[in-house]
């Protein structure tokens, strides 16, 4: 191949994925259809779950590593980069170094319109999305959209992502002498985190009576009360590490509660739910009610683990978030919503923008026409039917990647300058596949 510009042939470069087989099986599915594709593996539990020859150990540390990418980016040809999640220190950086080359970055993470979607998105998600926050700009994409229609519920056990979450840490920490250099991008240690859940697991029988008391409490208020809803997430959610004003949900905790006792009418009530995945680290209904008293609304708040989200909602005046996937369930079903950390659904139309004080008492429901035409863009942009932990899902969730990318690399309209090592690097590649 000559030295020079060409239209680059798509070459696909794989950073750190979930603890899930889904980037490895894309990867793969890629290399059938003729693609050509890269990895870089970070520590044994990357190793692990990656199916394919070929990949390159780094072994360095953060600082070494924007200049390795860098020149894997120009031996390899390297046109897009694919990665779970936006906020790992290493795809920060590889997310620097992709734009200076070109290169499109593309983010798988949970989905956007949970549970039966995932998110591949260019560029980031969130804090990082590229997507406009600006709903006349919806409304003129989603002309050209077919209506909304509801997909194929996907299935997922819990018990698929906790065995592969395990095996993932287990592994990397025996491989832990083959990577000195490598540091977890978890807020905490893994093996605490298993410690809280056999925790959770060991409390729940004990906590079944005042759990279903609780419970009964919210219904009753729900009947009687304006109700508002504050959906708690994790307090490692990279989200909140990330794209919130709240270095944890404390100080997310005190600044809502301090809202409500001041500009909630004095009938309203206001509901904590738990997050689902929350390990029991920290125990959110003490802290609940310890800053409830502290705030002096101890009579007014009700904290709760249980029922679905869709029924809370459905029986609420309101919903608050930081930016939590919740925020999308509340706008599905009309409710008045505010955002309070880096949303993508957080624009004029679908959230309250003036301010948390004013939204007890002035809030209003979502314009139906905005939110249908956002949620249209949104998944025909970033949403993929499908999920990381069954058969099924992944199916699906590979499939519609695979034709994600290959969309995004068939209208790419990039000139992309290749060293004179990039061809016989692709050759080895294709060979060794």
């Amino acid at each position: 191949m000559m030295d020079g510009d060409r239209r680059a042939r798509p070459c696909f470069l794989f950073l750190q994925g979930m603890a899930t087989p889904f980037l490895g099986r894309l990867a793969a599915a890629l290399v059938r259809r003729g693609h050509a594709v890269r990895r870089i593996n970070f520590n044994a539990g990357d190793k692990l779950f990656w199916p394919l020859p070929g990949a390159v150990d780094y072994r360095g540390g953060l600082d070494g590593w924007p200049a390795f990418l860098d020149a894997r980016i120009r031996e390899w040809g390297v046109t897009d980069i694919v990665a779970f999640g936006d906020c790992r220190p290493l795809h920060r950086a590889a997310s620097r170094i992709a734009a200076r080359h070109g290169v499109t970055l593309h983010i798988a993470e949970e989905g956007y319109l949970r549970p039966s979607w995932i998110t591949l998105a260019p560029g980031g998600v969130n804090g990082n999305s590229a997507l406009p926050r600006d709903p006349d700009w919806y409304r003129k994409e989603a002309l050209a959209l077919p209506p909304w229609r509801p997909v194929a519920p996907v299935d997922s056990r819990f018990w698929r992502r906790a065995a592969g979450d395990v095996s993932y840490q287990v592994v990397s920490l025996l491989g832990r002498w083959y990577f000195p250099a490598y540091r977890t991008h978890l807020a905490w240690s893994p093996f605490r985190e298993y410690a809280g859940w056999i925790g959770r697991f060991a409390r729940a029988p004990f906590r079944r009576r005042r759990d279903r008391a609780a419970l009964l409490t919210m219904w009753r208020w729900q009947r009687a009360h304006p109700c508002f809803l504050f959906p708690l997430q994790l307090e490692s959610d990279s989200q909140i590490r990330f794209h919130a004003p709240y270095p944890r949900l404390a100080p997310a905790l005190d600044d809502v509660f301090g809202s409500f006792a001041r500009f909630a009418p004095g009938a309203a009530r206001l509901i904590v739910k738990e997050h689902p995945l929350d390990p029991g680290l920290i125990d959110w209904g003490r802290e609940t009610a310890s800053a409830a008293a502290r705030h002096g609304i101890a009579d007014r708040v009700i904290y709760v683990r249980g029922s679905r989200i869709e029924k809370i909602i459905a029986g609420c005046a309101g919903v608050v978030t930081v930016n939590s996937t919740v925020g999308f369930l509340a706008l599905a079903s009309g409710a008045p919503t505010i955002a309070l950390g880096k949303a993508v659904y957080d624009m004029p139309g679908l959230t309250f923008q003036n301010g948390l004080d004013r939204f007890w008492q002035d809030a209003a429901p979502p314009d139906a026409a905005t939110f249908d035409a956002f949620r249209r863009v949104i998944a025909h942009r970033t949403q993929i039917n499908g999920g990381f932990f069954s058969a099924d899902g992944l199916a699906r969730a590979v499939a519609g990647a695979v034709a994600r990318l290959e969309q995004a690399s068939s209208i790419r309209d990039a000139v992309v300058p290749l060293p004179r090592t990039a061809a016989p690097a692709a050759r080895e590649l294709a060979i060794s596949l």
